[in-house]
């Protein structure tokens, strides 16, 4: 009862803050996370053979799956229920990142009511690897034998220091690109082809000239919303963003890159091509569709949002490169709460769910960049065109992207600061508030948080 009470009020004073939602979470938070370039990772071409057929149990199984966001796992385990008779999955699916990962704490807490499956986001992973005694080790299972399948970093994410615990198997990651609406490039006057939008915007100064200019000649925003606008170039920074990986200390005042992707957020909202909305919500969703901007700043899986908020802009968007370099924002991991009752059976499910072909699928249908490097050359990956996206070759563009991600260390208290320079620009935007004092002020509630922290 100790250890549970333990667990809940070192987990839950840090997840009850912010809610963001979908694949990605607000960044990678753990101690040592960190996302680094996709090349010079070695994988095997194939996940292994022996792994991939599970034999199916005597009994019949049910097995809950609690996933989070935009995601075609329901899909999946219907198709794995066709082959394995034996074993039902049943879903529950959660927009809301936070509730998601509040929910299983308040779980693992009370001893009772955790899913037998659980969909991790990366930007909550140091939390519960600090509590392992909760979850299943998935090296007891196998997990071993497919490790050199996947990308190293995306791995060792969810591993202990000296490997020998696994809590998850790696799903997506989350390279940032440029998603935009060629109809509305081309009433603006801007090229409608990736290469040209991108040679365009390659410059934030660049593109804050394109923004205001699309902005006086449409009358609308350029871009959609200030969250993602700011995202954009926080995860840019070099190395570090809010905290020092030498000695945790906060360092956020002191990045140039932060307040450049402040600054550069308050003339959006000043210039007026930053639109109003909130993420996630269904007025950003149904903007998508309409028109309302022509710019989404976002990670590969945000792919499957646009799609399935925008159907009736199907064909009307492309994927161009980011200004000046590229980020990743989330990515997750499927993981084995020591709650449920059949281990076996759940491994063998989500091995097969996060393999080569799976990943494939997940791809195509909701633009999850597979965390298995041999999909990066497989022709049914790279020569896939999306119709959604005009025909566009889409993995080449995630491709890129990912080659310029560079190592960034988040810290575990990124999340709940990041917060705090979301509400300064927030206050800019709804209350005309001065940014130069709500600088001041999310920076002092940073500092007061490492301190306590």
């Amino acid at each position: 009862m100790r250890k549970a009470k333990h667990l809940a009020l070192s987990l839950a004073a840090v997840l009850l803050v912010g809610s963001l939602a979908g694949c990605g979470g607000n960044n990678n938070a753990g101690k040592d996370n960190t996302t680094k370039e996709n090349s010079g990772n070695k994988a095997a071409s194939t996940n292994a053979p022996a792994a991939e057929k599970a034999a199916d149990p005597a009994e019949k199984v049910e097995l809950s799956f609690w996933t989070l966001g935009n995601v075609n796992y329901e899909e999946l385990a219907n198709q794995y229920t066709k082959e394995h008779p034996n074993v039902t999955v049943k879903i529950q699916n959660t927009g809301d990142q936070t509730a998601h990962h509040n929910n299983l704490t308040t779980a693992l807490s009370a001893g009772s009511g955790a899913p037998d499956i659980f969909q991790l986001e990366i930007g909550f992973m140091e939390r519960f690897l600090s509590a392992q005694d909760k979850f299943y080790n998935l090296n007891d299972y196998g997990a071993k034998d497919i490790q050199a399948n996947y990308l190293d970093w995306k791995w060792k994410q969810a591993s202990s220091v000296d490997g020998s615990f696994q809590l998850g198997l790696p799903t997506d990651i989350g390279p940032t690109v440029v998603y935009y609406r060629t109809d509305l490039a081309k009433e603006a006057g801007l090229p409608d082809d990736p290469d040209g939008f991108g040679a365009a915007i390659d410059t934030w100064d660049k593109f804050a000239t394109v923004a205001k200019a699309y902005k006086d000649k449409i009358g609308k925003p350029f871009v959609d919303l200030t969250d993602l606008t700011y995202n954009a170039l926080r995860d840019q920074s070099e190395n570090e963003i809010y905290f020092s990986k030498a000695d945790g200390k906060f360092i956020g005042d002191t990045n140039p890159q932060v307040k450049k992707a402040y600054d550069f957020t308050v003339k959006g909202i000043q210039e007026g091509w930053i639109s109003n909305y909130m993420l996630w919500s269904p007025e950003w969703g149904q903007g998508m569709n309409d028109g309302s901007f022509a710019v989404i700043m976002g990670p590969a899986w945000m792919a499957g949002n646009i799609k399935s908020n925008a159907p009736d802009s199907s064909g009307k968007w492309k994927i161009a490169q980011l200004p000046e370099g590229a980020g990743n924002w989330g990515g997750s991991f499927i993981t084995l709460p020591k709650e449920g009752k059949h281990p076996k059976e759940a491994y063998d499910f989500i091995q097969w769910l996060v393999n080569k072909d799976n990943q494939l699928e997940s791809f195509k249908t909701k633009g999850l960049m597979p965390s298995i490097p041999a999909l990066y050359e497989d022709p049914a990956f790279k020569d896939f065109k999306d119709d959604f996206f005009g025909g566009q070759q889409t993995a080449v563009e995630f491709g890129k992207s990912a080659n310029r991600v560079k190592p960034v260390y988040y810290g575990p208290l990124h999340d709940q600061t990041d917060t705090f320079f979301k509400n300064a620009l927030k206050n800019v935007l709804e209350k005309k508030a001065d940014p130069a004092k709500e600088w001041d002020e999310a920076v002092k509630q940073a500092k007061t948080l490492a301190e306590r922290g």
